[in-house]
């Protein structure tokens, strides 16, 4: 099992505003991408606002990592993914690749996914990026918005009681040249 590290100090809240600020933060780190991935669930509606900004084609990659949306919820280090692509995936074979994520917990997902496109779409380049990154991830996106070590609900999860909303930065978050 994969350990998810949090402090408990907090449950944060992204609003729809900072979502959409961030959005435009990472998009203005990363180069326009062939296909924009959005991992499903989470990962989906940042795909498709990014997509829109580069005016490059979305598609959802089902990556199921968490039983449920349970608050503190235990990873269990075990990702699924699809035996094949589908139709809408496989058209983008050889392409650049964006794949995205609302949050980078332990990194398990992230991991699982770069290794099933590269086997499968083998992209001209892969660009990962999240909105959250646990500070205790074994995987580094190649751009964040956000560190936290806490519970993160975003405008598409089911409402929770929240302490504090996410404060947009003035910059993303880059991680090393791969």
């Amino acid at each position: 099992m994969v350990e998810r590290v949090f402090e408990h100090r907090r449950i944060w809240r992204l609003t729809q505003d900072a979502f959409a600020s961030a959005a435009a933060l990472i998009a203005g780190r990363e180069p326009t991408p062939g296909v924009v991935v959005g991992i499903a669930r989470g990962g989906v509606p940042l795909a498709r606002l990014l997509a829109a900004h580069y005016g490059a084609p979305v598609v959802e990659l089902t990556a199921r990592h968490n039983r449920s949306d349970e608050v503190y919820l235990p990873a269990t280090g075990q990702v699924e993914l699809p035996q094949e692509p589908d139709a809408a995936l496989a058209a983008h074979r050889g392409a650049r690749v964006l794949l995205v994520d609302d949050i980078c917990g332990t990194g398990s997902t992230y991991r699982a996914a770069v290794g099933w496109l590269e086997a499968h779409l083998v992209p001209a380049a892969m660009r990962t990026a999240a909105l959250c990154r646990s500070e205790a991830a074994g995987f580094t996106p190649d751009t964040w918005v956000w560190d936290t070590l806490d519970w993160v609900v975003f405008p598409w999860d089911e409402p929770t009681q929240t302490s504090e909303d996410l404060v947009v930065p003035a910059s993303p978050r880059v991680g090393e040249e791969r």
